[in-house]
């Protein structure tokens, strides 16, 4: 058995916990639910339904499944998100991961998901990683990603990006991509920036769908901004 620092009685606690997040994740359906999820939207249990191509009984019971492991909640008349930013980070660290185990000749997944998308409440695809590669070279983050550097802060703020001084989640981190197999930015940091993004007109989201479009703006400014 894999040792712990936790008492005995804590660790089997904690193990059972693990084995029914996984277990909340162990079906198509729900995974496709998950995925939906990650455009950071609440989605009605008909939508949830339609993405997951299950019948809306069926729906009713992947739902429940996904509530009760504490991966989804549920709001007002009956919207469902995902519960939280760590929940975001483990479905695009399990996407990363299991993309990692198959190998087919080519990818399948759309061009335009590649090149940008959501990844719950921050951008990710070739154009957020380009970004996160400036950003690291440029001194921006610290080497894990795990924090911006005192010029990185100053740089947020000659963007026009104010960061909470008392921030209630990460500044930001180094969320593993799972298309492009490398990082993007994530955290407080990632979502301000996003925002950013999109209010300068810079990118515009899909609607019902991950994808984002990089206007002919955005991909100026990208160039100009995060590029040497």
């Amino acid at each position: 058995m894999l040792k712990t620092s936790l008492p005995p009685d804590n660790s089997a606690i904690l193990e059972k916990a693990i084995a029914a997040v996984a277990a909340a994740m162990a079906d198509p359906s729900r995974v496709k639910m998950l995925c939906a999820l990650m455009d950071g939207r609440a989605w009605t249990a008909t939508e949830l339904s339609a993405a997951a191509d299950v019948a809306p009984s069926t729906a009713s019971g992947h739902l429940a499944r996904l509530v009760e492991g504490k991966l989804i909640t549920c709001l007002w008349h009956r919207y469902y998100r995902l519960a939280g930013h760590d929940v975001a980070a483990l479905v695009e660290q399990m996407m990363g991961l299991s993309w990692s185990r198959i190998t087919p000749p080519e990818t399948t997944a759309p061009k335009a998901m590649r090149e940008a998308r959501t990844c719950y409440d921050h951008l990710a695809g070739a154009v957020a990683v380009q970004i996160y590669d400036f950003m690291q070279t440029e001194g921006w983050l610290e080497a894990d990603g795990s924090a911006l550097t005192l010029y990185g802060r100053e740089q947020f703020l000659t963007l026009g990006i104010s960061l909470s001084a008392h921030p209630r989640r990460k500044v930001c981190c180094a969320c593993l991509d799972w298309s492009e197999r490398r990082f993007h930015l994530g955290g407080e940091a990632g979502a301000l920036l996003l925002d950013h993004l999109e209010s300068k007109g810079w990118i515009q989201r899909v609607a019902g769908y991950r994808e984002v479009v990089v206007t002919a703006s955005g991909k100026a400014a990208v160039k100009r901004l995060f590029s040497r």
